[in-house]
Order: structure tokens, then sequence, then C-alpha cells
């Protein structure tokens, strides 16, 4: 059996090994991913999709909500929530305030610097940050302020390699990078671009490993075949069969008629 990482193994892996996430949108590729060794996972709500999927994986879980964003209660009662519910660990973007005060009360949080896509137009678009030397201060005063505030990690979206690079080696907690190079402390990337079942773009620090596209429109199609044989069936008077159907004892049918009519 897998064994799960703890916190205490992701701050002791800084510098020594790199660390992989992926964020699964199904409870088949939570599967996988325990299968196939990766050590973290990272969801925006259903954390008991990933619990049934991947009991033995490291878990983080988004608290990107209204709750979260109006006061530091309202922060640590959602990251206590979801701990209970099987998260190893909480994420959000939001306001520093906030991490400060989950981690007060030992909730392990992750954080967000680079391009965080929601706030993409303060950067003038979703483009990577950090390419000038004001920008890349920037991120790092943030992954300052993130480890100042008690986050056990951040995730660092498109910034450029060498400066992911310098500030991973300059700080003390994990520097996930989603296309911020090779020299940070873990990679992540989403399961839909690693298996190439997504319509839209794959971002260009993304790598597809395997196309599932093919598979997956001729499982749809047959799908579309079984339904349509269903339904033709029912409309033609051809399911349900005899061996599908209850039968009942003749002595007892005629019981029930003969009562039927007094009702």
């Amino acid at each position: 059996m897998k064994k799960k990482l703890t916190l205490k193994d992701i701050v002791d892996l800084k510098g020594k090994r790199k660390l992989t996430e992926v964020h699964p949108k199904s409870e088949a590729e939570c599967r996988a991913c325990e299968a196939a060794g990766i050590d973290m996972l990272i969801v925006e709500e259903d954390v008991e999709m990933v619990r049934r999927g991947a009991p033995n994986t490291f878990l983080t879980v988004g608290v990107m909500t209204p709750e979260v964003a109006c006061s530091d209660a309202g922060a640590i009662r959602v990251g206590i929530d979801r701990m209970e519910r099987g998260a190893d660990a909480v994420y959000t973007g939001q306001s520093i305030d906030r991490v400060r005060a989950m981690a007060r009360e030992k909730l392990p949080v992750v954080g967000h610097v680079g391009l965080v896509p929601y706030r993409n137009s303060w950067y003038g678009g979703m483009r990577a940050v950090g390419k000038t030397a004001p920008e890349a201060l920037h991120v790092y005063r943030e992954v300052l302020a993130y480890q100042e505030a008690g986050a056990i990690a951040v995730e660092m979206e498109v910034v450029p390699e060498k400066i992911a690079a310098e500030i991973s080696r300059r700080v003390d907690i994990t520097i996930i990078s989603l296309g911020s190079g090779l020299d940070c402390d873990a990679q992540y990337l989403f399961a839909c671009d690693i298996l190439n079942i997504t319509d839209g773009h794959i971002p260009r620090h993304a790598k597809t490993y395997t196309d599932l596209q093919p598979e997956l429109a001729r499982i749809q199609e047959m799908r579309v075949n079984a339904f349509r044989a269903f339904h033709e069936d029912v409309t033609g008077n051809h399911f349900p069969e005899a061996k599908h159907s209850i039968k009942v004892e003749d002595r007892e049918f005629d019981m029930f008629m003969s009562e039927i009519d007094h009702i």
C-alpha cells in the first residue's frame, strides 16, 4: 500500500526530491494518480471523490469562498471543515491575513503567487509574471509574506525559470511550480492536460503524456448507441423482457384481484 506523505515529509524533502502534484477531475483519475505514485493532489472542493479514489495521497483542497474572503473566523471555519472531511492542507489565493489566521489555528495552507488567473487583469491579462525586475521582486516579497504568515507552500504560476529557482533556493517553504521551471520543489499539472482530454487550449507550460481523445470519442459513441438501443427497445415494447420482471404466484394474484375492486 502506498504511504501517504505527511506535512513533515514535504518539508523534509525540500532540496532532496522533487514532488509531483496533479489536479484530477474524476474518481478514476484519482485512482490512477495513486496507482502511479503521484505525491499530491489538489481539487477545488470534492474531498470525498478524491478520498474514494486516492485515500493514500496527500490532498490539498481549495477554500476560495466568500466566507473565507470576508473574515478570519470564516476562513478558519471553512479550513477546519475541509480538514475534517479528509483534506491534508487547504489552498487559497486570498488575503495574507486569512492565511495567517488559518495558520495560527495550525491549519496547513498553500498560497498562490505569480499569475493568479482570477486576478490576471492586474498583470495585463493571462501572461507570465516576473519578467521584469520589479515584478520578480514583487513575487519574491509575496512568497516571503506567505512564509511569514505560516503557509506551508505556494503555487508559483508562470514565473520565469531563473527567478523561480532563485526564490525557491532562498525560502524554506515548498514552491510548487505550474509553468515556473525545473528548479522548484514540486511540479504541478492538470490531469486534463496530461491526458489530453480537454477541448480547450493546452497551455505552453503543460505537457501531454497520452491522447485519450480518440478513445473518449469511441466510448461516447458506444454510450449514444447503447442509449439509443434502450430507447428503441422501450418504444418498440421489447424491454423489459420476462427475465427482467418480478413474478407473482397465481394464487396470490387471484387473491389480489378479488380484493382490489373493494378498496
